[in-house]
């Protein structure tokens, strides 16, 4: 009972769906993106109940709190009952200030490769 108490951080971070793959997130630990007070910490660390952690994805900037060990990965509305995330108001408003001005889908001008109408504009202006 006492080997299922340990449990590896980059395995924490993938039960609780911060992150993909396991894999991804033990490159995340390698990558120096996962924090344990303020320092970078390995993949194999161990994690305990009332750890706080600094852990920064693609999407945003997490801190989490470990409220319990999840060892299975577990659908989202049961994981996030495994930690309280903490991070900062900042961050928060940072996140939703990037997602309102997210593009379109829609190309920038005079950005990328001409189009259909571009090259034939050009075409005509090089046959003069």
């Amino acid at each position: 009972m006492e080997a299922k108490e340990k449990l590896r951080i980059d395995k924490y971070l993938w039960a609780i769906r911060l992150f993909k793959t396991r894999s991804q997130a033990g490159a995340a630990c390698d990558g120096g993106k996962v924090k344990y007070n303020g320092d970078s910490c390995k993949a194999s660390k161990t994690v305990n109940i009332g750890d706080e952690y600094e852990v920064k994805t693609e999407a945003k900037r997490w801190r989490i709190k470990v409220t319990e060990l999840l060892h299975n990965r577990v659908q989202y509305s049961e994981a996030i009952k495994h930690y309280i995330d903490i991070t900062p108001a900042d961050e928060l408003d940072r996140i939703k200030s990037v997602a309102s001005s997210f593009h379109t889908g829609k190309r920038l001008s005079k950005v990328g490769r001409p189009t259909k109408r571009d090259r034939r504009d050009l075409g005509e202006f090089l046959e003069d």
